[in-house]
């Protein structure tokens, strides 16, 4: 693993803001340009695996949120050795589904993942790129635990700490981010 010191300075440095995105009074939190850098990203990729790389017992699944988790998500899985699952908007999985609706800050939104994608008993990590107000991670957390896993901790790149999401999910002990704003 490499240096991870400093990250949250990395990933304020190039995650730009995008005003009235998706819609008016909202600031969109752009990770695209620490995506670009080859250097950043792997840099951001070791801090989310640190501290789960040797966890004991291991992690069994990553479990990344549509759809800027998911870029995160799936390197995190294979330097963990673990499986990924996507979770994603509703309609988009082809099989059979759990689904729950959440509201965010701009509206209402259902997620979905797979019956089968965990077994009960498995240990899941949940990446996500931003943490703004909880809705999101609180419902993906009660995907999982649909299955009957157990969720060994949330990683986000970016919490949007003054939309107060840790408080929505505070049962979570084992939540993370890399940088706050």
């Amino acid at each position: 693993m490499s240096e991870v010191r400093g990250i949250d300075e990395l990933i304020n440095g190039l995650v730009r803001d995008v005003p009235d995105y998706p819609k008016p009074g909202i600031v969109f939190k752009d990770i695209t340009p620490l995506l670009a850098d080859a250097s950043a990203f792997a840099r951001t990729i070791d801090a989310l695996c640190a501290p789960w790389i040797d966890a004991d017992p291991r992690v069994d699944k990553v479990v990344g949120i549509e759809a800027r988790g998911f870029i995160l998500a799936a390197p995190v899985a294979l330097a963990l050795g673990a499986g990924f699952v996507p979770v994603r908007k509703q309609g988009k999985l082809p099989g059979v589904t759990h689904s729950e609706t959440y509201a965010l800050e701009y509206g209402q939104e259902t997620l979905e993942i797979h019956q089968d994608a965990i077994a009960a008993g498995e240990r899941v990590l949940v990446i996500d790129d931003v943490l703004a107000t909880g809705g999101t991670v609180e419902a993906t957390v009660g995907l999982i635990r649909a299955g009957g896993a157990e969720i060994v901790g949330v990683s986000v790149l970016l919490e949007l700490g003054f939309l107060r999401g840790r408080e929505r999910v505070a049962e979570l002990a084992a939540l993370r981010s890399l940088a706050q704003v």
